[in-house]
């Protein structure tokens, strides 16, 4: 079959739904499928697979001061780009598509919809965003913001319905969806309280099965002596919770290493608060790093750090972790309960510094149980689950079933 992606970022930026949505290509490519990914053309300097076929990259303008993420208007000139370029895949030997799986919320989104409608093939959409939060994390009137979204929709994909918050504006969408997947239990739990789909598939974002083997092989077999080693990783935006995580490693008071792998918007007053209050021997900034490197530095960490609360309607780096042998530090109760064991859970608190200092009380409950010994096994059942072949698998189930209704 022939499926066509839609992203609101391209996939070889950083991002939890962009690797997932990288590793389902890899995979169904190599299970004999098409996959035609539709999303905004790269800004930054480095564009790997840039002569990509496979990649159609639509005009787009950078929209963060490093020219990661960009956007790309979902107009009609853009509908007959997307429109040209398939026709050009097609006639060149490509099958025509049989289905568009969304993976967006916004721009992709529409565009993906819309394609859809023109083609009349069926959709599948992967939800990966709490849209109600992300936008209170990062807008100045959230509520505003939340109509105008929905505003917005209604206009770009007439019959979508209006509405206000954002369980209305992921509703407007799902309702010409075939199906509907989330990568956790928790989320899929909340679409369907909410009314966005009846039944929600649950396929975990997974991580690739032969990059993990070649990891644990080059893995040590034993832990070399050394004092705790803490990694933290991801976009570093507010609601990731980066900052209060540094403070929080600053008042634990642990003997520990801490190393941050990513990169955004808070980079530079995360490097002033590391240098303020001391941790320059006991934190570095590894910046971005490619797939297989960042998940070789998880497997040599003693344990993640994920800080995040409310926002992940997963959380992929626990769960690549746990794959890898690496317990983890979970702040969000909703990912917590995804695990049966192997981490620590952050109890819950109401307000930033209660939760900071629940944080640390746990940092330095883990440093002490990784010094001696006790530190928990992650979970054998998460670490089988998460392998991208089972994922990939439980997605064309869900695809040959919309197919075949």
């Amino acid at each position: 079959m022939h499926v066509v992606f839609f992203g609101d970022q391209h996939l070889e930026t950083l991002g939890g739904a962009q690797v997932s949505a990288r590793l389902q290509r890899q995979h169904l490519e190599r299970a004999g499928h098409v996959v035609t990914v539709v999303a905004p053309r790269r800004w930054s300097r480095e564009r790997p697979n840039a002569d990509d076929p496979g990649y159609l990259d639509i005009p787009s303008v950078p929209v963060t001061l490093d020219r990661e993420y960009s956007f790309g208007w979902p107009g009609r000139s853009t509908d007959a780009f997307i429109d040209r370029a398939l026709t050009r895949r097609v006639a060149s030997g490509t099958p025509m598509p049989d289905l568009v799986h969304v993976q967006a919320d916004f721009w992709g989104a529409v565009l993906g919809y819309r394609l859809a409608r023109r083609l009349r093939v069926p959709v599948v959409h992967t939800m990966h965003n709490r849209v109600d939060v992300g936008i209170e994390a990062t807008a100045p009137f959230p509520h505003v913001v939340l109509r105008a979204l929905n505003l917005w929709r209604s206009r770009a994909l007439p019959g979508s319905g209006g509405g206000s918050s954002g369980w209305d504006y992921l509703r407007g969408f799902a309702r010409e969806a075939s199906a509907v997947t989330a990568p956790s239990h928790h989320f899929a739990r909340r679409l369907e309280e909410h009314g966005v789909f009846p039944s929600v598939d649950v396929v975990w974002n997974g991580i690739d099965d032969e990059v993990r083997e070649r990891v644990l092989a080059a893995a040590p077999a034993q832990r070399m002596p050394a004092r705790p080693r803490f990694i933290w990783l991801g976009r570093m935006s507010p609601e990731k919770r980066l900052l209060p995580m540094l403070e929080a490693f600053a008042s634990s008071g642990v003997d520990a290493d801490l190393e941050i792998v990513g990169g955004g918007g808070e980079l530079e007053r995360a490097r002033r608060l590391v240098a303020q209050r001391g941790l320059g021997d006991r934190v570095t900034f590894a910046g971005r790093l490619p797939y297989e490197e960042t998940l070789s530095r998880i497997a040599s960490a003693d344990a993640l750090v994920q800080t995040s609360i409310g926002f992940e309607t997963q959380g992929m780096t626990p769960f690549e972790a746990a794959t890898l042998g690496t317990p983890a530090i979970i702040s969000d109760p909703d990912v917590a309960g995804e695990f049966d064991g192997g981490i620590w859970p952050v109890p819950s608190a109401s307000g930033e510094p209660e939760r900071m200092a629940a944080l640390a009380a746990v940092l330095r409950q883990a440093a002490g149980e990784i010094s001696s010994g006790t530190a928990p096994v992650p979970s054998a059942r998460v670490a089988e689950e998460f392998l991208q072949s089972s994922r990939t698998a439980a997605m064309i189930a869900v695809y040959e079933r919309v197919l075949r209704g």
